[in-house]
């Protein structure tokens, strides 16, 4: 199965255009000998581990079968790999590390969009582009109106899963009013929750109420109290698993049963430890992916090594990390030669790219890529159904 998947994925970068050489450095790093530094830096230890080391396992597992499959243009994918410990200052002086000591050509991560934008600064000053499959946030790759050259991801953004949320609550669940618990110390949370209110109304619904809490909170009774004493068809939660969980236990104790709606915050294995699965049903979420399309050769090939080589299921994380490595193979392969500004223009001009995750165009103007998202059901803590669902 191996063997086959490293000639499948060879033939993919074949195809791609794999028509890089070293060259001369015209900006950032370049490669040297029959090697190119990737650089992976990511949340491996802290607050948000489950997401980093999830990613960095699908990458590696990619870029074991690239380089299994001869590498890029003949070159193997090097890794340079650090753990930026959940922190944003950690994961900017690693990324100044990787691109000015090791020479990194390129770098993966970090996975949460805090992290990530505080790596942007010093790959636009390196010219050394950094990518993340994972990082949501919508000032990521434009802010305020100006386009970060040198940043790119390959997942979608938080208006865009916010308003998929919301639209499907309103077309498929048929909710016609809402309740919004956000975590209010968290960009990514702020953004879904802004993005669910605009659209949500848009379409017609009605927002009943909206309450906070922020991250490291455990106890969420006296709002959710409050909250059970109104009328409302859903409660979108905003924010990542470690509160999410005991939000859904505590809500479902208190006999809350409406739809519990969220972002791809709550696609980790912890979410079924707090929660427990008799709370985890009419639980919806959106996300990047789903194992449950048998129709997809791709995805269920890579389900059955993954496993093979973890023992579990992958999740969406270890799924978005695995595309974004080939993503980034694909775009060392179309560079012109291999420089920090022939990867970053390859990257900005990539077009069908056909990954596990979905099939996308990066869009030259946003360096996102245009994809759809995922909403998924639980039914007793497993995912029970999954549809692909767009906001056009």
């Amino acid at each position: 199965m191996k063997r086959i998947m490293a000639t499948l994925a060879l033939a993919t970068l074949t195809a791609a255009g794999l028509s890089a050489c070293s060259g001369a450095n015209t900006g950032g790093n370049a490669a040297q000998g029959d090697t190119i530094k990737v650089g992976v830096n990511y949340e491996l230890s802290g607050a948000v581990a489950t997401y980093g080391q999830q990613n960095v396992d699908g990458i590696e597992m990619a870029f074991d079968e690239i380089n299994a499959a001869g590498g890029v243009n003949g070159k193997k994918i090097e890794v340079v790999k650090y753990d930026s410990k959940s922190e944003p200052a950690e994961a900017t002086t690693l990324a100044t590390k990787l691109m000015n000591q090791d020479k990194v050509v390129t770098m993966i991560g970090p996975a949460t969009s805090g992290s990530f934008k505080a790596v942007i600064p010093v790959g636009n000053q390196s010219k050394v582009p950094v990518v993340s499959g994972s990082a949501t946030a919508d000032d990521v790759t434009v802010t305020k109106g100006k386009l970060q050259d040198f940043a790119f991801r390959t997942c979608f953004s938080d208006s865009y899963q916010g308003g998929v949320m919301a639209k499907y609550a309103f077309d498929k669940l048929g909710a016609k009013t809402a309740v919004i618990y956000k975590d209010n110390s968290s960009d990514y949370a702020k953004g879904l929750a802004e993005n669910f209110k605009k659209t949500f109304e848009e379409a017609g619904g009605k927002i009943t109420g909206e309450e906070a809490y922020v991250a490291g909170d455990t106890d969420f009774n006296s709002v959710l109290t409050r909250l059970k004493g109104e009328t409302f068809d859903v409660m979108y939660i905003p924010g990542y698993y470690q509160e999410v969980g005991l939000i859904i236990k505590q809500a479902r104790g208190l006999g809350i049963d409406s739809k519990i709606l969220g972002g791809d915050g709550f696609d980790s294995p912890t979410l079924l430890e707090l929660a427990g699965a008799q709370a985890l049903n009419n639980v919806y979420f959106t996300s990047h992916y789903s194992a449950l399309d048998a129709s997809n050769e791709k995805l269920q090939k890579f389900i059955t090594d993954f496993k093979a080589k973890f023992g579990e299921d992958p999740s969406s994380f270890n799924a978005l990390g695995y595309d974004t490595a080939y993503f980034v193979a694909g775009a060392l392969g179309n560079a012109k030669e291999l420089t920090g500004d022939a990867v970053k223009e390859a990257m900005a001009s990539y077009k069908g790219f056909d990954g596990v995750t979905g099939k996308f165009d990066i869009d030259p103007k946003t360096h996102d890529p245009i994809k759809t998202a995922v909403v998924i059901n639980l039914k007793d803590g497993e995912q029970a159904a999954a549809e692909a669902y767009g906001l056009k």
